[in-house]
């Protein structure tokens, strides 16, 4: 029996031995003298949009960092895709917004190291309430005293624009559960909701005016049907997160390429005219780190704070104790970008 026992001991540390081999062979994505980095993207807008902006930056970006480097795409059916494949290194960088980006900080040790600039020149763009123009609602107050009859095209969990920023500016601060009061929640991308409030099939959806503007253009006709009656603050453009974890050198390779992309060197005119082909208009990349997200850390916890004032589920204890973790939390935060300031 001891002697069964050692060798069941015995294959399965072999067993462990060959998965962390494994992990760390993935991990390191090394394919012959080649170091292969996989480059997320969370699904804004349809498959074949995404592919057709990414995939040749994908491609330059490799060409870029020099010939030990090649850049795959990774895409997935919702955010949280994209942040799970980083927290089990199978995505080593990956194009966040601000909310998503956090989560990543949060569950996949993600470190943010650019940030997107705007061709226009804008320093961010900014959330929308959509609905159709024949729609009779032109408020939030309108939507809201007919919550009941209506459906809410509702964003990803993990999107800034189609979640967090009216999940705060819009349901939080009124103190509504849009679970609650609406007949039915639906959640999708910025296209796939522009796409059911020009059909009728959702009353009034989320969005930004980025998202809203590239349906137009490669939808026109049913792009007249949209109304915006939300405009919310600016929220900050979207970063570029990589794995913490990434070595040094390649974290040195991939943030040259990035920052000079458009920039530097023998095609940056062409890097650049690319830039602007993708999604609403890109310039060449800032450089940023995590302090970007400290504005989003304090609107979730905001936000998170609101939802427990206005559940009727919990106790007032209970409520007491969460509210208190979060408002140490937030003076933390707020100690933090103090401290920041100074230097």
């Amino acid at each position: 029996m001891g002697f069964v026992f050692r060798k069941c001991m015995m294959v399965f540390l072999l067993l462990g031995l060959c998965l962390a081999i494994g992990n760390q062979a993935q991990a390191m994505r090394q394919k012959d003298d080649v170091t292969v980095l996989t480059f997320g993207i969370i699904p804004t807008d349809s498959l074949s949009q995404l592919k057709k902006w990414f995939e040749p930056f994908a491609q330059e970006l490799s060409r870029k960092m020099g010939p030990g480097y090649e850049i795959e795409t990774k895409y997935a059916s919702d955010y949280a895709g994209i942040i799970e494949g980083m927290r089990f290194d199978k995505v080593d960088f990956a194009l966040f917004g601000n909310k998503s980006a956090l989560e990543a900080s949060k569950r996949a040790d993600g470190e943010v190291f650019a940030q997107v600039a705007n061709a226009d020149g804008t320093p961010g763009y900014w959330s929308h309430i959509i609905v159709h123009k024949d729609s009779p609602y032109n408020s939030i107050d309108g939507i809201i005293d007919n919550a009941g009859q209506l459906v809410f095209g509702n964003g990803d969990p993990n999107s800034t624009s189609g979640y967090l920023v009216p999940s705060y500016y819009i349901w939080g601060k009124r103190g509504l559960t849009p679970e609650k009061i609406f007949k039915e929640v639906r959640h999708a991308s910025h296209e796939a909701n522009c796409m059911a409030v020009a059909r009728k099939q959702v009353d009034f959806a989320t969005n930004n005016n980025g998202a809203i503007e590239r349906f137009k253009e490669s939808n026109p006709e049913l792009g007249k049907k949209l109304k915006v009656i939300w405009k919310s603050p600016l929220i900050p453009n979207d970063p570029m997160v990589w794995r913490e974890d990434l070595p040094r050198e390649v974290k040195s390779a991939l943030k040259a390429a990035m920052l000079g992309f458009g920039r530097t060197g023998p095609k940056a005119t062409e890097e650049k005219e690319l830039l602007y082909t993708m999604q609403e208009g890109f310039a060449p990349f800032y450089n940023s780190d995590n302090r970007q997200l400290l504005p989003i850390r304090q609107l979730n916890l905001a936000k998170n704070k609101m939802q427990i004032q206005a559940n009727q589920d919990l106790s007032s204890s209970a409520k007491t104790n969460r509210i208190q973790k979060i408002e140490a939390e937030l003076k933390a935060l707020q100690r933090y970008d103090r401290m920041v300031d100074k230097y």
